[in-house]
């Protein structure tokens, strides 16, 4: 029975937010829900934010999504791209994305038909990571 645990623990997926830096800035999260990507790409100065969930997203007329924590708060746009099971931002400015990523509990994506919520645990230091990725001068 010992070393049964440590097997299952061992395949179990893992539930961490994830930073790399090649070949572009990328943050990456997976649940059982959803798994969330966000990307910088220095050639074309854009921020993207990917979230795939199981069930897809419908068409809808706005995308928003809400971070609940010490410093809540709340974005929406009706510039979103649906594609498959996966919704789409890009812009030239994801600060409220990141302050809300970093300094909250849970973020909830939602259009008005389907809705998603992803835990932050673990997210401060990979999008502090992040961040220095996006303003670091292209080499």
């Amino acid at each position: 029975m010992r070393t049964l645990i440590p097997l299952l623990l061992l395949a179990a997926p893992a539930h961490a937010w994830e930073f790399t830096p090649n070949p572009i800035c990328t943050l990456t999260h997976t649940e059982d829900a959803a798994s969330v990507e966000l990307i910088y790409d220095h050639s074309t100065a854009l921020y993207s934010i990917n979230v795939n969930t199981p069930q897809g997203w419908p068409s809808a007329p706005a995308f928003s999504i809400r971070f609940d924590g010490p410093q809540p708060g709340l974005i929406s746009t009706a510039r979103h791209q649906i594609s498959g099971n996966t919704i789409s931002v890009s812009d030239s400015g994801f600060g409220n994305v990141l302050d809300g990523l970093e300094f909250n509990s849970s973020a909830t994506a939602f259009t008005e038909t389907t809705t998603v919520t992803v835990l932050l645990d673990g997210a401060a230091e990979p999008v502090a990571r992040f961040r220095d990725c996006t303003d670091a001068p292209i080499a």
